[in-house]
């Protein structure tokens, strides 16, 4: 063998050996929760978690920090677009802070599968990745309702005079009811509702048990309105940084984690039964004022969207709506 093919061979060998151990590196990426540990979106993050971890040696593990105490809730955002942290669960009334449009998830009107079909999540990202150095990968909650929880009775929907703890979420709402609001992290709402501070609060139509919130809470009001997005963020730059194989298990892992979503819609079933069972009582209005409650609640919340991000909630309104 001439000197030209030798060296052509050990650059063609040396290439193989880079390219297998490009293949074969494991690369551990750092996850936090917003919400709290005992929690069920915790406890479903934490079974997925396991299989990622079991299937993905080699390749790509996870390893979780922890809930609220690892990093408080509303600077999880933050810490994942200054690469503090790789990954975190979160939803986007959580990190409004780092881009108001984080709030705009609230609206979609349709399954993350359709999002991905239509364009929705392609759009997600780009807004993502511009603003807040983040990669939207996949939503692990879906079909959840947000409700008025009450330990005073109202007759029609009108919150007058009443104290009502918010997030992002449904602030503009609930001062169209009439509403006084009061932010409070979700770790300091029972002690608010012990002492008067608060008369109610919104949240899902689950995990108030998580919460012990049932203990302090007399009434739920129907119907339920936007759908509480729980998502998985990751920092952009650190996506990047992961090869080809990676991304390719991680994507397939992402979607098996979102094909499990069918597991909400029974959930929220089995949550009213609990909640009757311990006493929350419905209230209910009539079917004409149940319908304007709800276009309310879509119509401020689209309105609000277009005045912090015009562009961004034109786009995002047609592609998730149904």
């Amino acid at each position: 063998m001439n000197k030209k093919l030798f060296l052509k061979s050990v650059y063609i060998v040396a290439l193989a050996l880079s390219a297998n151990f490009v293949v074969a590196q494991e690369t551990t990426l750092r996850l936090v929760s917003a919400f709290a540990e005992n929690g069920i979106y915790v406890q479903r993050l934490q079974t997925w978690m396991t299989k990622f971890n079991a299937e993905g040696k080699g390749v790509l593990q996870i390893n979780f920090l922890g809930g609220p105490k690892a990093i408080p809730t509303f600077e999880v955002g933050n810490a994942v677009k200054t690469g503090v942290v790789d990954m975190a669960m979160s939803t986007g009334a959580f990190y409004t802070n780092v881009m108001p449009e984080s709030d705009f998830l609230k609206l979609t009107q349709i399954s993350i599968a359709e999002q991905r079909k239509n364009g929705a999540f392609e759009a997600i990202n780009a807004v993502w990745n511009e603003k807040a150095n983040m990669q939207y990968l996949a939503r692990m909650v879906e079909n959840q309702p947000f409700h008025i929880y009450l330990n005073k009775k109202i007759e029609k929907p009108d919150l007058n005079g009443l104290k009502i703890r918010i997030t992002p979420v449904y602030r503009d709402f609930f001062l169209e009811l009439n509403a006084n609001v009061i932010t409070t992290p979700p770790g300091e709402v029972y002690s608010a509702l012990e002492r008067g501070v608060v008369d109610g609060y919104g949240w899902p139509i689950g995990g108030i048990f998580d919460l012990n919130w049932q203990e302090k809470t007399k009434y739920r009001v129907d119907p339920g309105f936007y759908d509480a997005e729980v998502s998985i963020l990751m920092n952009l730059p650190a996506f990047k940084k992961l090869n080809d194989v990676q991304k390719t298990y991680l994507n397939k892992q992402l979607l098996a984690l979102e094909a499990e979503n069918t597991f909400w819609a029974k959930f929220t079933i089995e949550e009213i039964a609990k909640q009757a069972k311990v006493g929350i009582q419905t209230i209910s209005f009539d079917a004409a004022t149940s319908k304007s409650f709800k276009d309310k609640a879509y119509a401020v919340g689209w309105a609000a969207a277009q005045k912090q991000s015009p562009d961004v909630a034109t786009k995002f309104k047609a592609l998730f709506s149904k």
